[in-house]
């Protein structure tokens, strides 16, 4: 299949080139062509199908743009084109999430990221174990590394604690995955950095926008597994022996935290300077592509593992690379439902309804998300293909950014999707007791939604 595809690709490559040394037959533009919402429907389908089929992600994405495209009506030529220039408006956010993959390779590889949960979990002791996972969760996600990570990293004491203290498994992975996606939306991480760029924002005014709503995704993540704490399995002697991880060699409290502190501090110069009026501060604009490696580098030193760099960056640009490849995949079809009228008819159903504009924001992040089983690619899609119209709406960008990106992380952790198996074995959970979590998980998004689009849609 993969050379098949390989082919298919290789094809449509020569026809591109083709069409843009050729002068005799000119470029193609964009302008001129318009591909049927019907075509742009039938290709995100396919996507999806080929995704739940188990085929490569990228693969998925592509082929359903090609095929999406030729039945919407473009040709041979034109259909590349519009893979050519929707992956082309990705590489803005693929650069940035390369650079953070620095600080994401520091913090889990240095083992700052566990210290930080285990001092938090501490602190908090055993009777408030679930407001405790949730929180250190959340932090783990905020400061930068990726959702199915801080999982992975949190479940051990998870497992420990909910033996400990009788928590059911259900309540455990709802606290660990409602207070990941909580510091999702105001983390540096790939979904935020995509929503920034739709609406060509600065990350750090995203982030800041998504702090109420993440709080309340929180508060409600901690009501809702502590109604279910003695609901569904337990956690047996076995299973929390198995999480138990040695933690002698991870860097002390007082020195993990230094990366994080660095890059929020850096972020927050510029927004802070609009705020106050300062002007030293307000013309302070250094993109995120350089604050987080700096953060990175500078909590490594503190540590004292400088001599690690090459082992940190390395292991973070792996980390990264099945992210970016999931973006250029997912700009290609962006391209696609962008060349179409699809937002178009989006629009003119929502206008017909009678209802606000403004829901067009949330629907695209929650619609897109929930197709592709990801955050960050429902983000770039919603706001590649969407992000024209919901501006056109009356929407401004920052409520716009806020809303796609609370939006998308409703109905996110679908069987498609990475996170939905991996956050499953971290809790050694089998797949019919992790598809119980999926509507608690929707509960904890759609408050975060909710909140962001009453916050920033209709009161602000």
């Amino acid at each position: 299949m993969n050379f098949v595809l390989s082919s298919i690709f290789i094809y449509c490559a020569s026809l591109y080139n083709e069409s843009v040394f050729n002068k005799s037959k000119g470029a193609i533009t964009m302008e001129a062509l318009t591909i049927s919402w019907i075509g742009a429907l039938a290709g995100l389908a396919i996507a999806i199908i080929l995704i739940l089929r188990k085929l490569n992600p990228v693969y998925s994405l592509f082929l359903g743009a090609i095929v999406g495209a030729l039945i919407g009506g473009a040709n041979l030529e034109e259909t590349v084109n519009i893979l050519v220039n929707g992956t082309q408006s990705v590489m803005g956010t693929v650069l940035r999430v390369l650079a953070a993959g620095v600080l994401a390779g520091v913090m889990m590889e240095s083992g700052a990221a566990e210290t930080i949960a285990q001092a938090i979990v501490r602190k908090f002791g055993g009777s408030k174990a679930i407001l405790a996972l949730a929180l250190a969760t959340m932090i783990i996600t905020a400061v930068g590394v990726f959702i199915p990570v801080a999982v992975l990293i949190v479940a051990p004491i998870a497992l420990s604690v909910g033996n400990k203290m009788g928590i059911s498994k259900l309540a455990l992975i709802l606290a660990l995955s409602g207070g990941g996606k909580a510091g999702n939306i105001i983390s540096p991480n790939p979904n935020t950095i995509a929503a920034a760029r739709g609406f060509d924002l600065d990350l750090s005014n995203v982030m800041l926008a998504g702090v109420v709503p993440a709080i309340c995704g929180l508060i409600v993540t901690v009501i809702v597994a502590s109604m279910l704490k003695n609901k569904g399995v337990m956690v047996t002697d076995q299973e929390a022996e198995q999480g138990e991880v040695d933690t002698s060699q991870y860097p002390p409290l007082k020195k993990a935290i230094v990366a994080p502190l660095v890059a929020i501090i850096l972020l927050m110069i510029n927004p802070i300077g609009s705020i106050t009026g300062v002007e030293v501060l307000s013309t302070f604009k250094v993109d995120a592509m350089y604050i987080l490696p700096l953060a990175g580098i500078i909590g490594m030193l503190a540590m004292g593992q400088g001599r690690n760099i090459v082992k940190y960056t390395t292991s973070g640009l792996n980390k990264m690379t099945a992210t970016v490849l999931i973006l250029i995949g997912a700009g290609g079809i962006a391209g696609l439902i962008s060349a179409s009228d699809l937002s178009g008819q989006v629009v003119s159903l929502i206008e017909a309804s009678g209802i606000s504009g403004t829901f067009l924001a949330p629907i695209a992040g929650i619609l897109m998300a929930a197709a592709t089983a990801s955050t960050s690619t429902g983000v770039i899609l919603a706001t590649g293909s969407f992000g024209d119209a919901i501006l056109n709406m009356g929407t401004a960008p920052l409520a716009a950014a806020v809303m796609v990106h609370t939006g998308a992380t409703v109905i996110d952790s679908l069987p498609q999707g990475n996170y939905f198996h991996v956050s499953a074995d971290s809790m050694k959970m089998t797949i019919r007791q992790r598809m119980g979590v999926i509507p608690y998980e929707a509960i904890v998004g759609g408050t975060m939604a909710i909140v962001a689009t009453l916050l920033y849609g209709f009161i602000l």
